[in-house]
């Protein structure tokens, strides 16, 4: 945000803002002291904290539209929270705003298996939804590593993945209907429950917008029947090139896996210490390749499959035999980012997409950058979609580290961009790559955003500061660059 932007947002203060809300809401739900509202100063991206001017919890949508109405009069920003999960700093609270939490609007409202949908408040917890559905024979394909605890309203403002999201897609793809209110209190229907809805498409303009454009309060999602019959083949490779082109090797043979995640060896050893999934702990590096469908289907993919890592070099295959095998070994890749934070006090998540093609070569080039500045890099990722999750790991009580640690993590995303690919696959821009977000795009293309979100937020109050940076802090970072600098995070204090 500008200078004159933060003026003009901290006009109001916790005290009237507190009073005029208790007018519409009620008073139970507004937290305004420093110990209530700790809990909400961060999302996933800890290194960076605020507090608030007040957090509110509203139990219904007409709270959800008060609360808005009364920012929208006093001119105060309200940036939108779901479980906290998010790992780009999309959260984080405004000094001069109202944080709104969203998680005690966690009801499901209705399944139909009929249609094949479901109908879901925004706090409603990804796995929760496949625990609902699976009576019917159906769940929700989306899977990102904590769908035990974000919620259906992050994943939609996100645009979420996870392991599976290489066959079924990113939230986009599996969310028919978002409703939301703008800051005004209005209410917009986006998408519906039939495969297709007349005008522009902007339901895929809300996927991803990091609760910038709306607050969502219903999402309906597309389920699927369950697969039946999926395993998944774990092999090992002693070179993470070798491993990296393999998964070239099999999209190339007309194999799309329902989920093809590779994780090298540092992130195998941290794993194995950690929860013991049973992955080969001489490998350099490992792929975790599952197949599901028919049991006709399944088991002529899987002779191909078997047949690309012989020709690829594989040093060691294994196949689940059964769904606890399954399970287990998707075990390991999901709790490898807690698995890795054993290793060092701290580590810094990146998240950027790449073309398949150049995944040895970008990976050479973060390992060469990481022996370079002298942080070790795990590597966990989506590989068959390209969408690399890089984990710095660094301590934050050592002077210079976690300064080294972002400047590496913005080279990483600046491999990104050099190779063909984006800043950010499925965690969001929020505050972490608002930065590269200008390496990314050009002067116009930014104009272009900034327009959309003003057909949406007129006002500028939706979190902002967040996603897309201003012309004047690129223009800044431009000249930083230039003079061998570097430009902090705006208004992000460190704790």
């Amino acid at each position: 945000m500008t200078p004159a932007e933060n003026k003009r947002l901290k006009t109001v203060s916790k005290s009237r803002l507190l009073q005029e809300l208790q007018k519409s809401v009620p008073g139970k739900i507004l937290l305004d002291s420093n110990e209530a509202m700790r809990p909400f100063e961060c999302d996933g991206l800890s290194v960076y904290r605020k507090l608030p001017l007040l957090v509110a919890l509203p139990e219904d949508t007409n709270q959800v539209r008060d609360i808005l109405r009364t920012c929208s009069r006093l001119g105060v920003p309200v940036v939108t929270r779901g479980a906290g999960t998010g790992l780009s700093g999309g959260a984080l609270p405004i000094e001069s705003g109202l944080l709104l939490v969203l998680t005690r609007l966690n009801r499901i409202l209705a399944i139909d298996p009929l249609n094949r949908t479901a109908r879901l408040q925004p706090g409603v917890r990804n796995l929760a939804i496949s625990e609902a559905t699976a009576m019917h024979g159906l769940y929700y394909a989306p899977d990102p590593s904590s769908q035990i605890a974000c919620s259906i309203g992050g994943n939609v403002a996100e645009n979420s993945g996870g392991v599976h999201c290489l066959k079924y897609g990113l939230t986009v793809h599996n969310v028919l209907e978002v409703r939301l209110l703008t800051i005004e209190g209005e209410e917009l229907i986006l998408g519906g429950e039939s495969l297709d809805s007349p005008g522009f498409d902007l339901l895929a303009v809300v996927n991803g917008s990091e609760g910038m454009l709306g607050v969502i309060t219903e999402v309906v999602v597309r389920l699927l029947p369950i697969p039946e019959t999926a395993q998944v083949v774990l092999a090992g490779f002693d070179s993470v090139g070798r491993a990296a082109a393999t998964v070239g090797a099999i999209i190339g043979a007309g194999i799309i896996p329902a989920g093809l995640e590779m994780m090298d060896r540092m992130s195998v050893e941290a794993v194995e210490a950690f929860i013991s999934p049973g992955y080969p702990r001489e490998a350099e590096a490992v792929l975790l390749c599952e197949l599901d469908g028919g049991k006709a289907e399944v088991a002529e993919q899987m002779e191909a499959v078997m047949a690309i890592l012989n020709d690829q070099g594989a040093t060691s295959v294994s196949v689940s035999a059964n769904e606890a095998e399954r399970l287990r070994l998707w075990q390991g890749r999901k709790n490898a980012f807690p698995a890795v934070g054993r290793i060092r006090p701290d580590y810094y998540c990146m998240d950027g997409t790449i073309p398949r093609r150049e995944l040895p070569r970008v990976l050479a080039d973060i390992s060469a950058a990481s022996q370079r500045c002298g942080l070790p890099v795990a590597n966990v990722f989506h590989a068959g979609d390209g969408n690399l999750h890089p984990l710095i790991l660094y301590d934050a009580n050592r002077e210079g580290e976690l300064d080294q640690a972002e400047r590496l993590g913005a080279e990483i995303l600046r491999m990104c961009i050099e190779a063909g690919g984006t800043v950010t696959g499925e965690h969001g821009v929020g505050m972490e790559k608002i930065d590269s977000m200008c390496e990314q795009f050009t002067s116009a293309e930014l104009d272009q955003f900034h327009a959309l979100k003003k057909a949406f937020d007129p006002p500028g109050l939706l979190n902002p500061g967040k996603a897309v940076p201003t012309l004047h802090r690129c223009a800044e970072l431009g000249a930083m660059h230039v003079h061998g600098g570097r430009l902090p995070f705006p208004e992000l204090p460190r704790f």
